[in-house]
């Protein structure tokens, strides 16, 4: 089975998305440090990259295979599994701590069965707890894509939430 088959053969990855690939490849191969331009383009296409994908990078860059997962592993940018449609970003910094962001927290792993880093089985959500969102003001504060909300409690999650399809 060729490299390229093998590609296709991934559940998440469509005969367009292929092609796709294989168009970022190319138009990167001739050109000085190819990997993270290819493997973020790339990462946009699929919304991950999995090993497959690194693993065809490798090849038809003609580079170690390794060397590429080396890169992919190495920069917070890009990920290994699939994120969701919308990611939740929590603050666990200081002020948001002590008002109380664990419980809001804890409403979001309960209801809708994911982890911190995790990604909801049907890829709608995608659960961050990052340090400081710089709205220390608001706290406890949750981030979902774009849209800041303020004053959390754990009661105010699923309505939150249900916005977002």
């Amino acid at each position: 089975m060729s490299k390229a088959s093998q590609l296709a053969a991934h559940p998440d990855i469509s005969p367009e998305m292929v092609k796709e690939i294989d168009n970022i490849i190319e138009s990167h191969k001739n050109t000085p440090g190819p990997v993270i331009p290819v493997l973020r383009l790339c990462q946009d296409v699929v919304g991950y990259l999995p090993v497959e994908v690194i693993d065809y990078i490798g090849h038809e860059l003609n580079i170690p295979p390794s060397d590429v997962y080396g890169v992919a592993t190495f920069y917070a940018l890009f990920s290994l599994t699939p994120k969701g449609r919308h990611k939740i970003r929590a603050c666990l910094g200081t002020a948001c701590y002590v008002k109380g962001i664990k419980e809001v927290l804890g409403r979001i792993r309960k209801e809708f069965e994911i982890e911190e880093g995790g990604t909801t089985g049907d890829r709608r959500f995608s659960l961050e707890a990052v340090r400081c969102l710089g709205a220390c003001g608001l706290a406890p504060v949750m981030v979902v894509d774009q849209d800041t909300y303020g004053g959390m409690k754990p009661d105010q999650v699923s309505e939150i939430l249900a916005k977002y399809e």
